[in-house]
């Protein structure tokens, strides 16, 4: 069939997602190929059951494309110009395109994806089809992950992990000074000069690292703190890697803590019950269960080992552990993505890769948080991870 032909064999309705696969997880999921500019792709229905999917993508994309995304045919903007030409802007030019390939598919009806640009929406109105957005069909779609997902997903956590231990040890095996500073080299040993090992071991395993937890002390106590400056013996140092994987596009995420030196009474008290917390949320982890109750778990075991839940209120003061945030999340494309292990929390499914990563936090000693990957089966869960949970790693 040429494509300014009007075809038949498809139902009035289909669907679409556009955007630019290296930016758009939601895209890049579909078509599991990433390209640099604007593309779409249509999945129509045929009328006689099953689908067939159309990539719109550059012209100079179309061989790579072909050899290696997920559709069933492929056609450059061009091919499917409306009677008024195509914008010379190629985000606009591939929604026109998009919109003009529907109607000659006959179709009346389109649902978009959360993620799509509005100028889609736009091109698709002014052509004159019925346009509705479809909430959670992509997010479904993406939390039940598949086998090559998954594995992916493995080896990021394998380098992760590998990452994270290297941290650990560094500042494990330092030498404090007089003053309780830690020193590697002759030098301070920073949380600067920690994160930059972290990411020269990634650089050279293919990440992309965004910056790296690695805070030590009572700063670490904003549980998103990155840290800086040097750091201490006898001080916890939370290690927080989560790098993105720059062929695959998926993500690491693992997180220890690491002690230089004695680790006092209430940093082993406060490790203990976080290590219990973790136990117990895994053992609430299976397909079904909700990310509600896994949080529930959670806080379970931090309140029966004497710590609180949240963030103080503006009245109180703060002066004692909590843990301030929520169990986990869901992982894969981006760093957080649904679904949460926190309050109001969905029901798991097979194949939702999450985080588990209960913490405590003391304005004064810092934070202790470890933190593992899962994926969640019908009786349980698979840890993609093999760390030690130790405060101890020299």
């Amino acid at each position: 069939m040429h494509p300014t032909e009007v075809t038949s064999g498809f139902e009035p309705v289909a669907a679409l997602c556009g955007g630019i696969p290296a930016q758009s997880a939601t895209l890049y999921h579909e078509i599991r190929f990433s390209v640099g500019d604007p593309a779409a792709l249509i999945t129509l229905r045929r009328t006689g059951g099953g689908t067939h999917r159309v990539l719109l993508i550059r012209d100079i994309e179309l061989d790579r494309a072909r050899a290696n995304a997920r559709a069933d045919t492929f056609h450059a903007p061009a091919d499917f110009a409306p009677a008024g030409g195509l914008s010379g802007n190629r985000e606009t030019a591939t929604a026109q395109s998009a919109a003009e390939c529907l109607r000659r598919h006959g179709v009346l009806r389109v649902w978009i994806d959360r993620s799509t640009p509005s100028v889609f929406w736009h091109a698709l109105v002014q052509a004159g089809l019925e346009v509705s957005c479809d909430l959670e069909a992509s997010v479904a779609r993406r939390r039940a992950k598949d086998a090559q997902e998954i594995g992916w997903l493995a080896q990021c956590q394998d380098d992760t992990e590998a990452a994270v231990r290297l941290a650990c040890e560094l500042v494990a095996r330092s030498r404090a000074s007089a003053d309780g500073t830690l020193m590697h080299a002759g030098e301070p040993l920073t949380s600067e000069r920690v994160r930059s090992a972290i990411d020269v071991f990634l650089l050279a395993r293919g990440y992309q690292n965004p910056e790296s937890i690695v805070a030590g002390g009572p700063a670490a106590s904003d549980c998103h703190a990155h840290g800086h400056g040097p750091l201490r013996t006898g001080e916890p140092v939370i290690v927080d890697v989560f790098p993105r994987q720059r062929q695959t596009m998926y993500h690491g995420d693992c997180t220890r803590t690491v002690v230089h030196g004695t680790i006092s009474a209430e940093i082993g008290r406060m490790h203990a019950a976080v290590v219990a917390a973790k136990r117990a949320a895994l053992e609430a982890v299976r397909a079904g269960a909700t990310g509600e109750q896994v949080h529930a778990a959670t806080t379970r075991e931090v309140i029966a080992a004497g710590f609180r839940m949240g963030l103080p209120a503006a009245s109180e003061r703060w002066d004692d552990a909590r843990m301030t945030h929520g169990t986990g999340h869901g992982i894969g494309l981006e760093v957080h993505e649904p679904p949460l292990l926190a309050a109001q929390g969905p029901a798991l499914v097979v194949g939702d890769v999450v985080t588990v990563e209960p913490g405590l936090y003391h304005p004064r000693i810092g934070g202790i948080r470890i933190e593992d990957m899962v994926v969640v089966t019908q009786e349980g869960f698979k840890n993609l991870g093999s760390l030690p949970e130790s405060l101890d790693w020299s």
